[in-house]
């Protein structure tokens, strides 16, 4: 219990367990979305690119996170762009913006005068000890704004993840939200990677809202479902990071896994025992 004792006492630990409850918060209604429109090649393409502002930003000594910030909406625009016009395939903009960015923030980061392999450490896995007040609050202004579009606009951006044909047909400005779900989702990638690090993000996008869907196809319930596991995933995990002394974003991965690996097994029983699945010859008869 040594991470509730210490919880209030030491200004970095409170600084990250509310930057956990934000992240999965956002990252829950974010990757519903994400998950829903089979968005999560992109994703891991935005995560990934962003590392090359953060190699460019420590090259010349500013702010890492603005850096990543701005290689992250300007990839997830293009992506979206080259989607949509039918200049490129969206895989392939998506596997060129994901090496690109690597190889860029790669070659910076070494050409960084006193560069060493720990520099990284924290934005490749996540430190609890990086996260600041200035983090804090710029997640809760985020935070503010995606519950604030999810109460208004729930249903255009449903439609839009779910089938964009349809939502067009309805008079819903299918390229507009498509482009502001990009930059949020780019936004709420760099916010997050305090926490969970690069390589692992991805994982915190989608991991929560394959668990409550498992459970449930509603939209509705997947949205707020997912942030719920989220949150419980990320304060668990900071927990058992900080008392095992093992990287945040591990944890929080492994717990998430586990609790899958759970509801799978619990629901298992519900599938094999329902309705007896038709054989391909029984759909013609």
């Amino acid at each position: 219990m040594g991470f509730f004792s210490d919880l209030f006492q030491y200004g970095y630990l409170t600084n990250a367990f509310a930057a956990c409850i934000l992240s999965g918060i956002t990252c829950g209604i974010i990757g519903t979305y994400v998950v829903c429109r089979r968005m999560v090649f992109l994703a891991g393409g935005i995560t990934h690119a962003s590392f090359g502002g953060l190699g460019i930003a420590f090259y010349l000594g500013t702010n890492p996170i603005g850096g990543a910030m701005l290689f992250a909406i300007l990839s997830a625009l293009g992506i979206e762009w080259a989607g949509s016009s039918g200049r490129i395939r969206e895989d392939s903009a998506i596997g060129i913006i994901w090496s690109v960015g690597m190889a860029i923030g790669a070659l910076f980061m070494n050409l960084r005068p006193g560069y060493t392999s720990g520099d990284l450490s924290a934005y490749l896995f996540g430190s609890i000890i990086t996260v600041t007040r200035s983090d804090v609050f710029a997640l809760a202004g985020l935070t503010l704004t995606i519950l604030a579009g999810a109460l208004l606009w729930l249903r255009p951006v449903m439609y839009v993840a779910f089938d964009r044909d349809f939502a067009r047909s309805r008079g819903i400005p299918t390229r507009i939200i498509s482009y502001l779900m990009a930059v949020l989702i780019a936004v709420t990638i760099v916010l997050s990677i305090r926490i969970m690090g690069i390589v692992l993000l991805i994982s915190l996008l989608t991991m929560p809202v394959v668990i409550v869907n498992t459970l449930s196809r509603s939209y509705r319930i997947l949205a707020v479902g997912a942030p719920v596991v989220a949150v419980a995933g990320n304060v668990a995990g900071l927990a058992a990071s900080y008392d095992f002394e093992v990287p945040p974003g591990a944890a929080i991965i492994f717990i998430l896994t586990v609790a899958l690996i759970l509801v799978k097994l619990l629901t298992l029983p519900k599938i094999t025992l329902g309705r007896k699945p038709k054989l391909p010859h029984e759909n013609h008869s």
